[in-house]
């Protein structure tokens, strides 16, 4: 019985030692995966709804709503980059929009980099509330050295209920 009870309680401090162990591997093999990912997740801060709702949001880009991305249009004072995959660009994007997916934005940078001046407003944006994408490539284009850059949270969204100008992908544009 004691040979029992000594055996057990080496089974005991044995699994108390083996348990954080598999937790650590657990968590280094699923941050692993996560870096391989084209769609990387992000392991700390907050969702894009709630990160967009302006100033002191802890984003480095500002958010503009509709009206201001509206002004910004209409006085063609800003150049709009849609975020989305090319295929969704390619199906309809604010008039004059220029396609910078993300995660590609870093390899298609080059395709567009002609037509991106640092002294204008630069306005990214792609589809859904919760979409980051857009908060992404400003990141990227803050990185790159472009200061004025803004995120028009759900922009598609809104700007097609709004009915404003929209266009689809033709060859030659975009």
């Amino acid at each position: 019985m004691q040979e029992e009870a000594k055996l057990i309680s080496r089974s005991a401090k044995k699994a108390l030692w083996q348990a954080p162990l598999l937790v650590l591997l657990a968590l280094a093999i699923g941050m692993g995966v996560n870096q391989w990912r084209s769609d990387r997740l992000a392991l700390v801060g907050e969702p894009a709804a709630i990160a967009s709702l302006g100033p002191g949001n802890g984003v480095d880009e500002p958010a503009i709503d509709l009206a201001e991305a509206r002004r910004l249009f209409d006085l063609e004072e800003a150049l709009f980059l849609d975020a989305r995959p090319a295929s969704q660009y390619a199906e309809g994007h604010i008039r004059g929009a220029l396609n910078l997916s993300w995660p590609q934005a870093e390899t298609e940078f080059i395709h567009v980099a002609d037509r991106l001046d640092a002294a204008r407003v630069i306005i990214t944006y792609c589809d859904g509330e919760t979409c980051t994408l857009s908060h992404d490539l400003a990141r990227f284009l803050t990185d790159m050295g472009f200061g004025n850059v803004r995120v028009f949270v759900n922009g598609w969204t809104l700007w097609r209920q709004a009915g404003l100008p929209t266009e689809t992908k033709t060859p030659g544009n975009g």
